[in-house]
């Protein structure tokens, strides 16, 4: 009996020291963050952490292990990813976050160096919080924030948990639930409302939803301030629900209108109420989720009126508000269109702003000396970061400008005057988890130290992206690098060629937005030809999560451009009144709509499905998972009310190419269509179609969609694709 009793002790024994060997092992945010990457990964690396002015990363060996130098958990995570790519052949991305690494890792014969003097690798867009991340929870934000750190990320826009902050601020200035649920938007519109565009659409929402998010959002911050990533919280500008003259008595101005809805009121910054209620503003959010040194406000975003403001008195008090909170304050702001107004920023101090140039790939504000720029002497003494928009409306499509980000960027870091006040590089997509070619390709310019090659540059990416490659699919990337990635600087379009089968039909359709602004600068055939290159090499990477993704996302994009070809091939035969290829061009073309949509059932990364299930799991009971639903619905096709949809030109804005929705809403909408025209008659006019109420009634149903592939991606890509191209 006392030999039985030393054993259990002796095995307990045993069993607390493991625990605790094992939790002091992976204590440190970078061993946390190799394990959640793979299980025991943190055993075979040597991390060393040292002082240095200026961020870097270094690749060594120790023996067996890699060792992973550097001056911080952001610079050291960047490092890991580096090593993991170049080295090991893992590509870590939104599709595929963790790994199987071997048991002997591939060495490092020779010291890697690199540094970067971009101080800040910011992160984020209003609009990102939306149309991507409105129904994540916490296991997938885990996996984002280390992908942040990977990608070298250590500044961020923090946005998730800002409708309890101004739940408590109104109901102490005296406002009931009910008023709240008419200022604050609904989870897929909540965007908008933060940048004071909307109040109350897409709302009322749960009160459920604000202390879920708000509990989110203290993880997400908690995570973020043990990596290293500085976070961006929402300010004060002055934003009030537009009734609040009446129910408070203060001094607010109507700011009209934003594409058909209501903008919330402003509170003139003389009103001797500013101060108080941003400083209840801000007292409110610290209880939550603490002090930050970065707030962002953007007032007066894409336009308002403000013929009654004084800007120069609005950023002051602004900058002021921020100040009495932490000393350190530094405001945030996007640049786009006309926003910030050059007399809001003139007058401040250097230091006291940071301005995010939002679309400098295309739209650059900075005082680019290539391309004309609506501010000749960028933002004068006040930091600056050079960021890629990339994506609008998180749209499905091949897109980028590899030529011109690159040498762009080399341009504004090199330039006498600009690079002075130049702080960094910004990721601001309006949606993520598309064309993660160009997130890699952007995220290392801050750790080059000269301008490269982008068909270079892709030749050791695609090593990196499947472990291995062969000639027939670096051939590929290079055909894509100079045609579909390649987009011209001057080409002024919003994103990717949009996808003709997610437009309203009409036969002369060229782009699905009212703001896409297409401009062809490609062949389509060369999109085919890449297709048939992977296909051609499809046997050897059976199982490989990666080159699967890449294979349907780029097949996907082929049968794109056959629609747009079908299409104009169907244009011709109505304006020549011929019967016959009418009725076989448009039934190709929607035989092309089917095809495509059974192809993305092999991939739920590209099925409503996914999307649905999301903001359904999200509802508590059944009143929220509707209202859920038909955010997550309404967004992706009416956006809007009737007003804002039609009016407001915002109606497919956010439309996606997705298994599920091209079947159900798009063939039909197509179908509807081309049965209206009638050639016979000899006089053809386009038919009037209330697409709206379509639409509108589409939202509202709850039909379930698939969210599990249906099929072997390699293997249905070869039969689509002979079934098409052959």
């Amino acid at each position: 009996m006392r030999y039985a009793f030393i054993i259990r002790f002796m095995r307990k024994t045993l069993v607390f020291i493991l625990v605790f060997l094992s939790a002091k092992a992976f204590s440190s945010p970078i061993e946390a963050l190799l394990e959640r990457i793979d299980k025991g990964a943190s055993r075979k690396f040597v991390i060393e952490q040292i002082a240095s002015e200026n961020d870097f990363f270094e690749l060594d060996q120790q023996g067996e292990k890699v060792v992973i130098r550097g001056n911080n958990n952001i610079s050291i995570a960047i490092g890991i990813n580096w090593y993991l790519k170049y080295y090991a052949g893992i590509h870590l991305c939104w599709n595929n976050m963790n790994a199987k690494l071997p048991k002997h890792l591939p060495p490092v014969t020779k010291k890697e160096y690199h540094s970067t003097k971009c101080r800040y690798r910011y992160y984020l867009n209003y609009c990102t919080f939306s149309y991507s991340m409105p129904f994540w929870d916490w296991k997938r934000w885990e996996k984002e924030l280390d992908w942040m750190a990977l990608h070298g990320i250590n500044l961020a826009l923090a946005t998730t948990g800002n409708e309890m902050v101004w739940l408590n601020v109104l109901k102490k200035l005296g406002y009931n639930q009910q008023e709240v649920d008419s200022f604050v938007a609904g989870p897929c519109f909540t965007a908008w409302w933060q940048m004071n565009n909307l109040e109350g659409w897409g709302g009322a929402t749960p009160l459920s939803r604000y202390h879920e998010q708000c509990l989110l959002q203290q993880k997400i911050l908690s995570r973020m301030r043990e990596l290293g990533i500085e976070p961006i919280l929402p300010g004060f500008g002055g934003m009030m629900p537009s009734n609040s003259d009446k129910k408070l008595g203060i001094n607010t101005i109507d700011t009209g209108t934003w594409c058909g809805y209501s903008r919330p009121s402003f509170l003139l910054p003389s009103d001797t109420n500013f101060f108080s209620i941003a400083n209840l503003f801000y007292q409110e959010q610290e209880k939550l989720y603490g002090t930050a040194k970065f707030y962002s406000v953007d007032p007066f975003h894409e336009g308002g009126n403000s013929s009654q403001v004084n800007f120069q008195e609005v950023g002051k008090n602004i900058v002021h508000a921020m100040k009495q909170q932490n000393q350190e304050a530094v405001w945030v702001i996007q640049s786009w269109e006309n926003n910030p107004a050059p007399s809001m920023i003139d007058e401040l101090k250097a230091g006291d702003l940071l301005i995010l140039d939002l679309c400098s790939d295309t739209r650059p504000q900075w005082g680019d000396p290539e391309f004309p720029s609506t501010r000749k002497d960028g933002f004068g003494q006040h930091d600056w970061i050079f960021s890629m928009l990339l994506n609008f409306g998180a749209n499905v499509g091949l897109f980028g400008k590899t030529e011109a980000v690159i040498h762009s960027f080399f341009t504004a870091k090199n330039h006498p005057q600009f690079s002075k006040t130049l702080k960094g590089i910004g990721l601001t997509p309006e949606g993520i988890e598309n064309n993660p070619v160009m997130y890699e390709l952007f995220t290392e310019l801050a750790w080059r130290d000269s301008i490269f090659e982008p068909t270079e540059w892709v030749e050791n990416y695609t090593k990196a992206r499947y472990g291995k490659t062969n000639k027939q699919v670096t051939r590929a990337w290079k055909i894509l690098f100079n045609t579909i990635y390649n987009c011209p600087k001057s080409n002024q379009q919003q994103g990717c060629h949009e996808s003709i089968f997610c437009a309203r039909p009409s036969l002369k359709a060229n782009q699905v937005s009212a703001w896409a602004n297409t401009q062809d600068y490609y062949f389509p055939d060369s999109v085919m030809l890449v297709a048939e290159l992977l296909l051609a090499s499809a046997d050897e990477f059976y199982g490989n999560n990666n080159f699967e993704y890449d294979l349907i996302d780029i097949l996907r994009q082929a049968i794109a451009e056959k629609g747009r070809i079908t299409l104009r091939q169907t244009e011709d035969a109505v304006n020549t009144l011929d019967e016959e290829k009418y009725l076989q061009t448009s039934n190709a073309f929607l035989r092309l709509i089917l095809l495509q949509d059974e192809l993305l059932a092999t991939r739920s990364e590209f099925m409503l499905g996914t999307w649905l299930e999301m903001a359904k799991t999200s509802g508590k009971n059944r009143n929220e998972q509707a209202l859920y639903e038909w955010n997550a619905r309404t967004q992706i096709t009416t956006w809007g009310n009737r007003v804002a949809s039609e009016n407001g030109c915002l109606h497919d804005y956010a439309h996606k190419e997705w298994n599920g929705i091209l079947r159900d809403l798009y063939y039909e909408r197509w179908k509807l269509f081309f049965s209206k025209i009638n050639i016979e008659s000899g006089n053809v006019t386009e038919p009037d179609i209330d697409y709206f109420s379509i639409e509108s009634d589409w939202c509202l149903k709850q039909n379930k969609y698939a969210t599990k592939p249906k099929a072997n991606a390699i293997d249905k890509a070869k039969s689509i694709f002979d079934a098409i191209f052959r």
